[in-house]
């Protein structure tokens, strides 16, 4: 049997089997297994997401904490260290990032079980470099991850923008998903699918993200050609992949190329969000990117 023959066999066979077992439902529950595991893993792999951090007392007692990396301008600033032993007790290290300021040394006060210090707030897309010193009976405890933490603090969002962006992202992600399945085992609904993908990227990524920018850092797009911001820039190119996608597909079928842009879409999906992002230039007084 020649190869085409058997290519065809397969898809024959394979698509008898979706039917058989409801198509569309396979379809969507393959989608939103996808889209939720490239949402967590974003969201774990990020920047901006807490670190955690385990340290090991000398009775061999665990404990884990999380230590943030992203904060709002308008409130103050606390390292909190939930759940201290009584034992414990340190200090915060810090400076601004990047630069080569003098440390500064905040002693950690305790609070019930918590230990906490107060950092200051730096202006949107400030950044402070910080990390912990701890002792316990006296004795330099190391957490097991033990690097410094860099946080990022930007001006406060509305939820009425933030909400909306997050959920029409989703939607773009999931629909993205759906339609390259589509495509991929010619369901010809992939064309309607692409379109509705389309629209709900250009609402979340180049509307509300826009937006969502400029309440956070003051600037609206800081995207190619203006900047080099990563987030802008993998919009901009998922939001190109699927024009050329529908494009392609208007007069003749070319499902490879709607294939692509859901690979693109979901490669740019896990790429960690807020990287080479907004960040201030001390010196400069700038907010950079890239």
């Amino acid at each position: 049997m020649s190869t085409p023959d058997a290519e065809l066999l397969f898809h024959e066979a394979l698509n008898f089997i979706l039917y058989k077992m409801n198509k569309t439902a396979i379809f969507w529950t393959v989608a939103v297994i996808i889209t939720l595991s490239s949402a967590i893993y974003q969201r774990y792999t990020g920047p901006t997401h807490p670190k955690r951090v385990t340290v090991t007392l000398d009775d061999e007692e665990s404990w884990t904490f999380r230590l943030i990396r992203s904060h709002d301008t308008d409130r103050d600033f606390f390292v909190t260290l939930n759940d201290a032993p009584a034992s414990v007790e340190g200090e915060v290290v810090y400076r601004r990032y990047p630069t080569d300021d003098e440390w500064t040394r905040v002693r950690l006060e305790r609070e019930g079980k918590d230990l906490f210090a107060q950092l200051p707030v730096m202006p949107a897309a400030g950044k402070l470099e910080y990390y912990l010193v701890l002792e316990s009976n006296e004795e330099r405890i190391k957490p097991v991850d033990a690097e410094s933490v860099i946080i990022r603090f930007k001006d406060p969002v509305p939820a009425g923008f933030l909400v909306p962006h997050i959920i029409f992202m989703f939607v773009a992600m999931l629909l993205s998903n759906l339609t390259g399945l589509m495509a991929l085992f010619n369901d010809k609904r992939f064309r309607r699918y692409s379109i509705y993908t389309l629209v709900f990227l250009i609402a979340g990524g180049m509307i509300l993200g826009p937006i969502i920018q400029k309440y956070a850092f003051g600037d609206l797009w800081t995207g190619f050609p203006l900047g080099g911001d990563l987030t802008d820039n993998k919009t901009l190119v998922s939001v190109i992949a699927w024009i050329g996608a529908i494009a392609a597909n208007r007069k003749k079928e070319r499902r490879w190329t709607v294939i692509l842009a859901a690979v693109i879409l979901l490669i740019v999906y896990f790429i960690p969000h807020s990287m080479m992002g907004s960040e201030l230039d001390y010196e400069t007084g700038e907010v950079i990117t890239g």
